[in-house]
């Protein structure tokens, strides 16, 4: 039995970090008659989920397929600022999905404001090292700029960041 079921474990949700969480939503959308008639429309939007992630710039990561319904795609946004780049991106996608078989006639942008998530400690950014000889550089740049009231600022950010990395 476990071999038979290991069988029929071909898909692959878009959108979940790894295969084990994504063969479980699969396992239970089966194990129940009318669950199991979501599965072809959870495969649907994935595979348009992927095809718009792959027509899209890498800035609009964030975009979700929410639904396809009688030629409309909705697209779901983190903001509004994304909405508006988005928008100029509309032909190129409609065309692009078209091209790959998507009868899209219109798309349709709702934000959606996600919580904030907390950051996992291994995705922190690190705290940025100069080598000696970059930090001994800056010294030496900050030292070298002509002292004129524009470069009076620039001047004493260098001189602060030298200081500050020296430690």
């Amino acid at each position: 039995m476990q071999s038979t079921n290991n069988q029929q474990r071909p898909f692959h949700i878009y959108g979940t970090r790894d295969r084990k969480t994504s063969f479980v939503a699969t396992d239970f959308l089966r194990a129940n008659d009318r669950l199991a008639a979501l599965m072809p429309t959870a495969l649907r939007v994935g595979n348009l989920q992927r095809d718009v992630k792959a027509i899209l710039p890498p800035m609009y990561a964030g975009c979700d397929v929410l639904s396809f319904q009688d030629a409309v795609l909705t697209l779901a946004v983190p903001s509004s600022a994304v909405a508006a780049k988005l928008k100029q991106q509309l032909p190129k996608l409609q065309a692009g999905l078209q091209k790959k078989g998507w009868q899209v006639e219109n798309v349709r942008i709702k934000i959606q404001m996600r919580p904030n998530v907390p950051v996992r400690e291994e995705l922190k950014p690190s705290s940025l090292t100069l080598p000696p000889t970059a930090v001994d550089a800056f010294e030496q740049l900050g030292e070298t700029l002509p002292e004129t009231p524009q470069n009076a600022g620039l001047i004493a950010a260098i001189k602060r960041l030298a200081e500050r990395r020296k430690k």
